[in-house]
């Protein structure tokens, strides 16, 4: 199954694929004339040269790496119940050597020959353990490695040396096999949304901690990442690497078959995307129910459903904006009712879409439930309210039985970025101002386009930045929100495209946005005395200041928002 050490050591060529005989013996790398061009997942091999494998424990630095890391991918395997694992980027063999220290049962590949010797090696050197290495390429796994895991680690962004799509899907195809039914993976990589979107920065402490040795970006574009390492003696060394953003990496897992990822920033599992230096991401094989699916809550949802449970957050919705659609209104006048407004944006969307009794409509962020009301008394048609807040559910359930509408609406807790319905369910998903609230809004299309029958629509609004806006004008807003991003019509455009809806019309009403929290602020400080046992100061004076922060924003140009319709 695995070459011996000797086997390794005395190996002329680093590359599994080909065996080209010459790279090492040089310690040279050879990129060809133009170094940009070279894009191919196979060329990693010819990378790690000699020269490079032997200061590569420089740049690492296992003392560092071990104090900034701590025992977070120990813990995060033994809450699994974890026995043993497949080391499959085993580089110099720092996670490898920690696994066996900690107990595991570990095999260590990799598709690096020299690589792997000096992995051996290291085991020897630190506590004299053997490890059990497997030269293997991720794209036939299986062939080249046998039985199943507990647990796949694949660590020090080593995933990003796969250039093609079909080869980083064949990859996690081959990971997927070779896990036991309720396995683990874990996959790191840099953040490489971050380095694209604002630049390159680093704080050189968790992972790349080595005295004196820097790691940098030579050339960035959407297809390549290369970096060069440059090492105390002057030595240079190159990488040639895929930039993989985040929630692509996320769908890419999704779409082999992990249920439930959970992304974590530099070990933490609250984070603000631009801020670490990596992300790890911790994929489950176990299949899950729809109740355990919806009690499994991403962080920006787990703080959104957390705000809106709130006593403050439930009296201010119910006493001030209305308590009942409580979602952006279309104003006839700047001083008319909230409430009446934002039935108008109700019936606005419903226009736009066929409805009949036969209609089975589901509500993303249902709310109170306002919308599904409206739906059922007018067309008598089925709704299920999807919505993550326990107490605003409370309400719906409370006002549906009030009109005699409990038997048209259905009211379920879960979250919209794994909705826990059955494919093809409904003829019509609806939305208003809720994806927002989601850190993954990509998760939440593909979600909708699976339950979404064929021909059916999906009309929603939400609160988005303008297309060209920058994140800087939108920072109070995003601050306000515990958010790192927010959608635009661009983005939304895009994305139903890529999942194959037809974006029939979106209607641009983004002047009703600052109209819209100005009145709420009205209302907010007329009544201020009157709700001060309802609702907190601090609530109040936070909510004040944020309302604001929209009213500037959407008068500046900096937000859009309307009503989206697109078909399946």
């Amino acid at each position: 199954m695995a070459k011996s050490v000797d086997d390794l050591a005395r190996s002329e060529g680093t590359g599994p694929i080909d065996g080209t005989a010459d790279l090492v013996a040089r310690e040279e790398q050879v990129f060809g004339d133009n170094p940009l061009e070279v894009r191919e997942s196979d060329h990693y091999t010819h990378e790690y040269v000699g020269g490079f494998v032997d200061k590569w424990d420089e740049l690492i630095d296992w003392k560092k790496r071990y104090e900034s890391e701590g025992s977070f991918f120990i813990d995060q395997l033994k809450a699994r119940g974890v026995r043993s694992v497949l080391d499959v980027a085993t580089g110099t063999g720092f996670h490898s050597v920690r696994l066996l220290e900690e107990g595991f049962e570990a095999v260590s590949a990799d598709g690096s020959p020299q690589m792997l010797a000096k992995a051996f090696s290291n085991g020897l050197t630190y506590g004299g353990h053997i490890l059990r290495v497997v030269h293997a390429d991720w794209r036939w796994l299986n062939r080249d490695v046998h039985g199943e895991y507990d647990a796949i680690i694949c660590l020090g962004n080593s995933f990003t040396h796969l250039f093609s799509e079909r080869d980083r899907r064949k990859a996690l195809a081959e990971f997927y096999a070779m896990l036991k039914h309720d396995g683990v993976l874990i996959i790191d990589q840099r953040n490489y949304d971050s380095i694209l979107d604002t630049g390159f920065s680093s704080k050189h402490t968790y992972y790349y901690a080595g005295d004196d040795v820097s790691a940098e970006p030579d050339y960035i574009d959407d297809g390549l990442a290369r970096f060069k390492y440059t090492f105390p003696d002057k030595s240079e060394f190159y990488l040639n690497m895929y930039p993989l953003r985040k929630n692509y990496m996320r769908r890419l897992m999704r779409e082999v078959g992990f249920q439930r990822i959970d992304t974590y920033g530099d070990f933490q599992e609250t984070y603000k995307e631009s801020e670490p230096d990596f992300f790890i991401h911790v994929a489950e094989k176990n299949y899950r129910t729809e109740e355990q699916l919806s009690a499994g809550y991403s962080s920006a949802v787990s703080t959104a459903r957390d705000y809106y449970n709130s006593e403050d957050a439930d009296n201010f919705y119910f006493h001030v904006w209305g308590g009942n659609d409580i979602h952006v209104g279309l104003y006839q006048s700047p001083d008319e009712d909230i409430d009446s407004a934002s039935r108008r944006t109700v019936e606005r969307m419903a226009a736009k879409v066929r409805i009949t009794p036969e209609t089975r409509v589901l509500d993303i962020g249902a709310g109170y439930g306002g919308a599904a009301r409206h739906l059922a008394r007018t067309y008598g048609c089925k709704v299920a309210c999807l919505n993550l807040s326990e107490v605003e559910n409370a309400r719906n359930i409370e006002f549906n039985r009030a009109e005699g509408l409990d038997e048209l609406i259905e009211v379920k807790d879960g979250s919209f970025e794994d909705i826990p319905y059955e494919d093809n369910a409904f003829d019509i998903v609806w939305s208003q101002d809720a994806i927002l609230h989601s850190g993954d809004r990509e998760r939440v299309l593909e979600e909708v386009t699976r339950v979404l029958k064929g021909g059916g629509s999906f009309v929603f609004t939400d609160p988005m930045a303008a297309d060209g806006a920058r994140t800087s004008d939108l920072g109070p807003i995003l601050d306000r929100l515990h958010l790192d991003t927010m959608g635009s019509p661009g983005f939304y455009r895009r994305e139903l495209a890529r999942l194959g809806l037809q974006t029939v019309d979106f209607e641009d009403l983004s002047e009703y946005l600052p109209v819209h929290y100005g009145r709420v602020l009205e209302v907010l400080e007329s009544r201020e005395q009157e709700l001060s046992d309802r609702i907190g100061e601090d609530y109040r004076n936070r909510m004040k200041t944020g309302l604001r922060n929209w009213v500037e924003a959407g008068n500046a140009g900096n937000l859009a928002w309307g009503i989206f319709h697109a078909q399946s």
